[in-house]
C-alpha cells in the first residue's frame, strides 16, 4: 500500500515537473540560467523555483521508493532503509531551502556566514530536537534495538516499525502506532534477543490423585509439543503446585517461545490443557463452600 501511494506521488511530481519544465522553457529560463546578486521576483525566476522544487521532490520519493522496495531479512538491514530514508526527506528540505533562496536572488553564503549565531539562537529552543537527533545516532551505533525488534519502552509493548533521525515508531498486537521521540527511549528492554517463556497456570479439584495425576503429565505435555511444533521450541515443563487456593489445587506450567509468540502460545497451552486434563478425567474446579452446623 505505501509503495503503490509513494508511486501516484510520483507521478503527481513528474507531471508538476514536465508542467514546470514547459513554462520555464517558454520563459526562456535556460538561455541565460544564472544566480541573482540581488533579491528580485519574477516570471523566470518563479518557473525556475518551481523547475528545482519538483526535481528535488521527485529525486527525493524516488529514493524512499527504491528503499522501501528493499527487503532486508536482517534486522539491521530494515534499519539502515528506514534510516536513510528520514535522512533523504531532511536533506531535500535542506537542498529546496538553499537552492531556493539562491534562485529567489538572497545571498546565502551570507546566511552560512551567520549560521553560528543562528544556531545558538535556535539551540536554546530547540534543546529537545537536538537530543532526539543526538540520541538517535547513539541508538543506530549502539546497535540498542533496530526495525523488526520486539521491545518495551515507558510500560509499551510492541515492534519497532520504523527508525528516523528524530522518533522512533512502535507498533503492538493490536495496531496502534506509538511515535516515541528518540530522547524517550530510555531503559529500552529488549525482548528479541533470547527467548521468552509462556506460564500458564490450571487449577485441578483438590480431590485430584495428584500423584497419578503427575505421572500421566509427561505423555500430555509432549503430546501438545508435537501437535503445535512451530508454537513452541520443546515441550512444556510440569514446575509443581503453584498455589493451594481456596477452592482449587494450582498447577504451573511453562514453555520456550519466541517473544513475538509468546501470548498466542500462552492462549494455546491453557486451550490444550483444558482439553488434555479433561481426557484424563480432571474438570476444572469450581468454588465451594463447606457449611458446618451444631
Amino acid at each position: 500500500m505505501k509503495q503503490k501511494r509513494q508511486l501516484v506521488k510520483l507521478l503527481i511530481l513528474l507531471v508538476l515537473l514536465l508542467a514546470a519544465g514547459g513554462g520555464a522553457w517558454a520563459a526562456g529560463v535556460f538561455e541565460g540560467l544564472s544566480l541573482r546578486t540581488s533579491l528580485e521576483f519574477n516570471t523566470k525566476a518563479l518557473f525556475q523555483f518551481l523547475l528545482m522544487l519538483f526535481g528535488v521532490l521527485l529525486l527525493a520519493n524516488l529514493v524512499i521508493l527504491v528503499l522501501r522496495s528493499l527487503k532486508p531479512k536482517r534486522h539491521r538491514g530494515r534499519t539502515l532503509v528506514t534510516l536513510i530514508a528520514s535522512l533523504t526527506k531532511y536533506a531535500a528540505a535542506l537542498v529546496i531551502l538553499c537552492w531556493g533562496l539562491s534562485i529567489l536572488g538572497v545571498d546565502v553564503s551570507t546566511i552560512v556566514a551567520s549560521v553560528g549565531i543562528l544556531a545558538l539562537i535556535v539551540g536554546f529552543g530547540a534543546e529537545s530536537l537536538i537530543a532526539d537527533v543526538v540520541t538517535g545516532i547513539f541508538m543506530l551505533f549502539e546497535n540498542q534495538c533496530n526495525v523488526g525488534d520486539i521491545v518495551e519502552v515507558g510500560g509499551f509493548r510492541g515492534t519497532v516499525q520504523e527508525i528516523g533521525i528524530r522518533t522512533t515508531s512502535v507498533i503492538d498486537t493490536g495496531g496502534n502506532v506509538r511515535i516515541i521521540n528518540n530522547s524517550e527511549m530510555k531503559n529500552i528492554l529488549n525482548r528479541s534477543d533470547n527467548s521468552s517463556i509462556a506460564v500458564c497456570d490450571v487449577a485441578i479439584p483438590y480431590e485430584t490423585d495428584l500423584e497419578a495425576l503427575e505421572k500421566k503429565l509427561p505423555e500430555l505435555l509432549e503430546k501438545i509439543c508435537q501437535e503445535n511444533p512451530s508454537a513452541m521450541k520443546r515441550a512444556p515443563e510440569y514446575l509443581g503446585v503453584q498455589a493451594l487456593a481456596d477452592s482449587a489445587v494450582v498447577l504451573r506450567f511453562i514453555a520456550e517461545v519466541e517473544e513475538k509468540s509468546i501470548f498466542s502460545t500462552q492462549r494455546l497451552l491453557n486451550r490444550e490443557l483444558l482439553l488434555g486434563l479433561r481426557k484424563l478425567g480432571v474438570e476444572c474446579p469450581y468454588p465451594q463452600l463447606d457449611v458446618h452446623t451444631r
